[in-house]
This record gives C-alpha cells, sequence and structure tokens, in this order.
C-alpha cells in the first residue's frame, strides 16, 4: 500500500511552549488512520499545520513524493488535504444557502466560467448533496439547519475538493446514528477510491467501525503507533493517558425530594405527553440520538421556548420562565450543546468566558473586582482540569476539549437550583470525561442535574438514572445499577412506549 503522505520531525511551539515534539507518522492510500489523545495534547496543532493555518518550526511534510508546505488553508486545499474542522461553522458560512455553500471555492475561483448556470450548479450541487444524505432544500439558508445537518454540508464541502488526503476532525459528534452510518459508507468509497483519511475520534464506536491503524499522541509526542489486527483498543487509551484507565463506579443516590416536575408536558406538535420528576442531589442522563427532543426539553427549561402544554414546577412552586435571564434568576443554569455558537465568547479570555453570566457578584458598584474574578476562575478551571497557561489568555488558545470544559465550568461557578447540560463531552477525551463527570457528581449538593447525552457509555459514566427521549416524548427509564443496555438502545431506536413516567 503506498504512502500518501508522511510526517518527519514535526516540531511547533508558540513562545516558550513547546507544543509538538518530533511528531512522525505516515498516511497511507485507501486507509484511516485514527489519531487520539487527550485535550491539549497537541492534535488541534498538528491539524492546523496540515491545513495551512500555522507554520511548523521544523520538519519535513512530503505529499505525494514533494515537501507540503502549505501557504494558506486554499494552498493545503488546492494541493489535495481538505479538513473539515471539529468547530462545525468553520467549515460553512451561515448567510448562504446549501448550494453556495457547497460550491463557495468553486464560485470564488471562476470555476464556473463568467457566466453563472444555476440549473448547471443547482445539479452539481445537489449530486454533492445527495452523497452524503442532504434532504433539506439547496436553497435554505446553513444558519437555519440543525447541527447535524450543518456537519453534513462541512462534510460535503470538502468532498467536492475530490481531495487526496481528507482530515475530520470529531465529525460525528453532531451526528445521529443514521447521519453517521451515512458518513461511514462515504468514508468507505473514500478509500475504494484511494484517499488516505485522517480520523480525530474519542469515540469507541467510530474508531471500532473504521480504523486502520491508530497512532496516538499525549504531551505533543507520539505515544503509541498501532497497526496490529485487532486493534488493541485497551492499549490505546493507555497510551494516551500514560496509565490504565480505571473503571467508574457510582453510588446512586437515593435522595426522594423533588426539584423539578413536567406534568402532562408535550415538547412538540403532536407528540405524546409525558410526566417526569428530577430529585434534589440527583444526576439523571437524558438519553436520545439526535433529533430525538432532548435539546427541545433544555430549550424549555431554559425559557427558550415555551411548552406546548403541561405544566412545570421548581422546588414545589409553579415555574414559567419566559427567557434565559428568567431562567437564570430562577436557579435553572444551562451549558449549550453549540460552543462555537452559542456557549464560548471567541474574543474574551477564559476568565471572561467563565464569570460573564455573574458580572454582578464580582462587581461593586460600577467597579469590577478583577482580582476576585481571576481567583474564582483559576479555582474552577483546575478543578475540572483545563490544560491552559494564563487564565487571561484568549480562550482560542485552547484545543477544543479544553474550550468545552470551560464552557461547563461556567456554569458550575454559581450555585443553582437546576444544572442542565446539552452534549457536555462534545470533543473532550475520555480522562476528561471523567474529569467533568466526576466533578459534576461532587458538586451536584442539592441541585438537580440533567445531562443530555446521545451515547449510553456516557451516561453510564455520570448518572444515577437514565431516561431514554425518543420522538420528544419519554421512552423509558432505569436506574444505573447494572442497567439493561440493549433495552436502552432499543428504546432510542424506536417508538414504541412513548408517552411514559419518568419519577
Amino acid at each position: 500500500m503506498s504512502t500518501t503522505l508522511q510526517l518527519k520531525g514535526i516540531r511547533k511551539a508558540f513562545g516558550s511552549n513547546q507544543v509538538l515534539h518530533d511528531i512522525g507518522f505516515e498516511l497511507q492510500a485507501g486507509n484511516v488512520t485514527v489519531l487520539m489523545g487527550a485535550n491539549g495534547a497537541g492534535k488541534s496543532t498538528l491539524v492546523r499545520i496540515l491545513s495551512g493555518v500555522h507554520k511548523r518550526d521544523t520538519g519535513d511534510i512530503i505529499l505525494l513524493g514533494r515537501t507540503f508546505n502549505p501557504k494558506t488553508p486554499m494552498d493545503a486545499v488546492a494541493q489535495g488535504v481538505v479538513t473539515v474542522h471539529q468547530g462545525i461553522n468553520d467549515g460553512v458560512v451561515p448567510d448562504l444557502d446549501i448550494a453556495s455553500n457547497l460550491l463557495l471555492e468553486y464560485l470564488a475561483t471562476g470555476g464556473s466560467g463568467f457566466w453563472i448556470r444555476q440549473g448547471a450548479l443547482k445539479k452539481k450541487a445537489q449530486a454533492l448533496a445527495d452523497l452524503v444524505g442532504i434532504s433539506s432544500s439547496l436553497d435554505t439558508p446553513v444558519h437555519a439547519l440543525s447541527l447535524a445537518d450543518r456537519q453534513l454540508v462541512a462534510i460535503a464541502r470538502a468532498m467536492a475538493y475530490e481531495p487526496r488526503v481528507m482530515i475530520l476532525d470529531e465529525p460525528t459528534s453532531s451526528l445521529s446514528a443514521a447521519e453517521a452510518d451515512t458518513l461511514f459508507s462515504l468514508i468507505d468509497k473514500l478509500r475504494e477510491h484511494g484517499v488516505a483519511i485522517l480520523y480525530i475520534s474519542h469515540r469507541m464506536s467510530d474508531i471500532r467501525r473504521l480504523a486502520d491503524r491508530i497512532v496516538v499522541m499525549r504531551d505533543g509526542q507520539i505515544s503509541a503507533n498501532l497497526v496490529e489486527q485487532p486493534l488493541p483498543l485497551n492499549e490505546a487509551v493507555n497510551a494516551m493517558l500514560g496509565r490504565s484507565m480505571d473503571n467508574t463506579t457510582l453510588t446512586i443516590s437515593q435522595t426522594t425530594t423533588p426539584s423539578l416536575r413536567l406534568s402532562n408536558a408535550v415538547l412538540a406538535q403532536g407528540a405524546h405527553p409525558f410526566d417526569m420528576t428530577v430529585h434534589e442531589g440527583e444526576v439523571v442522563a437524558i438519553v436520545g440520538l439526535v433529533g430525538s427532543g432532548k435539546s427541545a426539553l433544555a430549550n424549555v427549561l431554559f425559557g427558550i421556548n415555551p411548552l406546548i402544554s403541561g405544566t412545570l414546577q421548581l422546588a414545589d412552586k409553579p415555574y414559567c420562565p419566559t427567557s434565559p435571564a428568567k431562567a437564570i434568576a430562577a436557579g435553572v443554569f444551562l451549558c449549550p450543546r453549540d460552543r462555537g455558537s452559542n456557549a464560548v465568547v471567541p474574543d474574551f479570555n477564559l476568565t471572561h468566558n467563565i464569570t460573564l453570566p455573574f458580572l454582578h457578584k464580582y462587581s461593586r458598584f460600577s467597579w469590577l473586582r478583577t482580582r476576585h474574578e481571576e481567583k474564582r476562575s483559576q479555582q474552577l478551571l483546575d478543578e475540572i482540569g483545563v490544560v491552559y497557561q494564563n487564565s487571561n489568555d484568549n480562550i482560542g488558545t485552547l484545543s477544543g476539549g479544553n474550550q468545552q470544559k470551560v464552557s461547563v465550568a461556567r456554569w458550575l461557578s454559581e450555585s443553582c437550583r437546576l444544572l442542565i447540560l446539552d452534549e457536555p463531552f462534545q470533543g473532550v477525551d475520555i480522562q476528561a470525561r471523567r474529569d467533568i463527570g466526576t466533578h459534576l457528581r461532587n458538586a451536584a449538593g442539592t441541585r438537580a442535574t440533567l445531562v443530555l447525552v446521545s451515547e449510553i457509555d456516557e451516561a453510564t459514566e455520570i448518572a444515577d438514572r437514565i431516561i431514554v427521549i425518543a420522538e420528544h416524548t419519554l421512552a423509558g427509564e432505569q436506574i444505573n445499577q447494572e442497567p439493561d443496555l440493549d433495552l436502552l438502545l432499543s428504546m432510542m431506536a424506536s417508538a414504541n412506549n412513548l408517552g411514559t413516567t419518568a419519577a
């Protein structure tokens, strides 16, 4: 099998911080190489070098026998290296429609000629949309799409370049199971055409399905290069962490004091009504596929959208928030799933990203007590395990997983009655997931905690109780003591037993 891309002795530093140390490995034509590494291990920096965003300090990159030294991201694309970044909005232009997004570079570089033939362009765009399973009208603006559909547009746009190397950074983090299967089929087609694929993921289901080899990074270095079949996943995790991974054991909460009640709640037109109770000190995982209604539930509880019908109670009092500000004032906090659009402020430093909703807590009259603000933010950053240099650094200097930790830390900075976290583990490594989960449970106190996830293993690591949501209603629940995983998966995938009660 021929080598498409080869890296030798790649080093990169930002000031005194040496991020990459002598990175070297190969990408082979028709193979999927999975790149694993804890948040802050240097994966994102390496991807930015390959995609033309950063320049390497030393080392060689050989693409198809020639030196690869892209001056810009478009130069990298022109040479055949195409990247679908973890930040979904990095791969699309939200204000343009789907067709324009799919053919943006084709139009910008004059590929369509002097006259734009709309019919021919639509036909070309439709072929790309069909390839990845985009069902929305091509006239739809991308900002009106779900996260999953935006991700598919970014992937289809990458396909338009006919790449020799494709880099996919956590591509299934916003996809449903069916959409992920479509992506996997597409990757199989790329394999058949000899494309070399670098696939960055922490999802074991993805790795089992796709990987021909696994390259593991730790502290800016290669800690393992695994090719033997079947691939030793435990060895990969150990190489990523520098130690073996302990099994998690949870002490299930026995609390019976209600904190949140939903009665005859209807989340969407035509959906079955349901009842649900969450207790003080309890961590409940709401599990469901993308589009199942998890985010709809979060939006109702946080005052973004109203219930279609039914009632809410918080601490045995009627609760009917009409805005996020009123929800926060009532003690309901939401860490949203779309980090790039709704969770972090790119122009703010780490401290200001954490304290933003609670500036009144750090203010006296019109003066901001910056030392108090910085002390609290540093405490949270350390407790939740964020890898950072200085709390005054811009949040954009962090890896995606560490940015996710910051967005979670924000809502742990103050006490609340109900904490909702919508897909809090997107883009974080296995150990970081455990760190966040442990901190959430240890700090649960008397609040109720809802954790909305798409993966069963994420739920079993953190929850006292697991509730399945499907078609915008409850499909069932289990206490997290030797839960029946097959039954939970069946509930997620089917519409049977809908309109139930969770207590």
